[in-house]
């Protein structure tokens, strides 16, 4: 223990003697993560509150069909235009988001009370359009129930007679778990900036200090090997650890300062915090992992060739999630990565989580990180360690 501590505080010292990779690794990271995330959920928000509340411009082909409609729909905050000579080639070339075209038949259909045909064209792979083209259907279907009701009631029928059921939706999602399905990618950006927040040290201490050849006076002095590795490990996790809570301390700040946002992501520091214990298992397996690869390899620059693999790991349980959506099972918290993006994702909903989910998560965290933390230490007792390439 005493080497540990040791060795963990000279690695501290002179990674805190770089000042510029300390201002990189403690504000530059921690700063840009949640600027970039806020940013763009600010934009995203303010845009669809933009298209869903603006006027809408929509061109029609064949209004002189139906004045009726067109007129009700100029009084729905839509302004109807003509269209342009080539409808399709318009949206394919984004001139144009939706537009609508009536049936030459629409007025024989209209008066003989038979379903007038109206068409909704729109290009489904650019997403401006979705918002636009729901509103046009929501508008038309609530213009097609108004008139079907009236001509019940001219024939002396009542419009309940037709509907067997009557159907309401009661949501009882709490704001935070609305909110908390926009913030998707977050959990992925916590998860990788825990995984990797001392990436910098770990492949230093071990395959740069190879390289340098200061290795091999530090593992000849009369400290056990397994102390050394230790004292490399806990330096960054250390680092990484101070690293995730500026992070966290900035998301917090920006979720309460930025517009539309307060109030509706649970950012207590009682929430703070259980995230910091969800990532501090990640953190730990992160650093170990490093620190095998590190051990592994001949160089530096090795090291560092397989961080863009390490990086893709966190997405991965993303990805999967926004494809096929899963409830909560008492496995998944057993699952590298699957396990940090369901409790934060937990949190961030309000839900704080059984405690023998949180249990179950910390004891197969905490033992992938102890287990990797073992093989670790018998690559540190290989002799060819301190030989450098």
């Amino acid at each position: 223990m005493k080497a540990m501590i040791t060795v963990m505080m000279k690695e501290l010292k002179d990674l805190f003697r770089d000042r510029r990779t300390v201002m990189i690794g403690l504000l530059m990271g921690p700063l840009l993560l949640p600027v970039l995330m806020l940013g763009m959920f600010s934009v995203m928000q303010k845009k669809v509150t933009s298209q869903s509340e603006k006027m809408l411009e929509l061109p029609v082909i064949g209004a002189e069909h139906a004045p009726n409609l067109v007129a009700w729909l100029n009084g729905q905050n839509v302004t109807t235009q003509d269209a342009p000579e080539d409808p399709t080639a318009a949206i394919r070339n984004q001139d144009e988001e939706v537009i609508l075209r009536i049936s030459p038949e629409f007025g024989d259909k209209w008066r003989g009370s038979e379903p007038a045909l109206v068409e909704i064209l729109y290009d489904a792979s650019q997403q401006d359009s979705e918002i636009p083209v729901r509103r046009i259907e929501g508008l038309l279907n609530a213009y097609s129930s108004q008139v079907g009701a009236l001509r019940l009631l001219s024939r002396g029928i009542s419009p309940s007679l037709v509907q067997s059921l009557a159907v309401s939706r009661k949501d009882v999602a709490t704001p935070e778990s609305l909110i908390g399905r926009s913030l998707v990618f977050l959990p992925y950006l916590l998860i990788l900036s825990a995984f990797i927040g001392g990436a910098h040290l770990v492949i230093d201490v071990t395959a740069g200090e190879r390289e340098r050849q200061s290795l091999e006076p530090l593992l000849a002095t009369p400290a056990s090997r397994g102390g050394v590795m230790s004292g490399k490990i806990a330096a960054a996790c250390a680092f990484g650890f101070l690293s995730l809570l500026l992070t966290l301390i900035a998301f917090k700040i920006g979720f309460q300062i930025a517009p539309g946002m307060k109030g509706q992501v649970d950012v207590s520091v009682l929430s703070i915090a259980r995230i910091l214990l969800v990532l501090t298992p990640m953190l730990l397996i992160g650093t170990t992992l490093l620190t095998l690869i590190s051990a592994s390899v001949k160089s530096v620059k090795e090291a560092q060739s397989y961080m863009s693999l390490l990086i893709m790991l966190p997405m991965i349980p993303t990805i999967f999630l926004m494809v096929s959506p899963v409830k909560n099972a008492l496995w998944q918290f057993t699952v590298p990565f699957l396990s940090q993006n369901q409790m934060i994702m937990n949190i961030l909903r309000g839900e704080a989580g059984d405690i023998t989910e949180w249990l179950v998560y910390l004891g197969a965290g905490f033992g992938l990180g102890a287990i990797l933390w073992i093989i670790a230490a018998r690559l540190y007792h290989r002799e060819s360690l301190a030989i450098s390439a």
